[in-house]
């Protein structure tokens, strides 16, 4: 049980070269709120303008003709 013990612990110590210190963490966390935040007030300007263009998108393949129309009555 005891060397099951220590191949568990030495196997492991490889992987803890992975995990950054805390402070780094810390700015991590701060760099990816600041990033959040930022993409947050752009998404929600350009959201209005990207349902608009994706409705207009939707409308053209489900009414092909109606610019056909529009310009046979004109």
């Amino acid at each position: 049980m005891l060397q099951l013990f220590f191949a568990v612990a030495f196997s492991a110590v490889p992987l803890t070269l992975y995990v950054p210190p805390i402070r780094s963490l810390n700015l991590f966390v701060e760099t990816v709120e600041d990033l959040l935040r930022q993409t947050t007030v752009l998404t929600l300007r350009a959201y209005p303008r990207i349902r608009l263009a994706f409705s207009r998108i939707i409308n053209s393949f489900l009414h092909p003709t109606r610019r056909e129309e529009h310009a046979a009555n004109t």
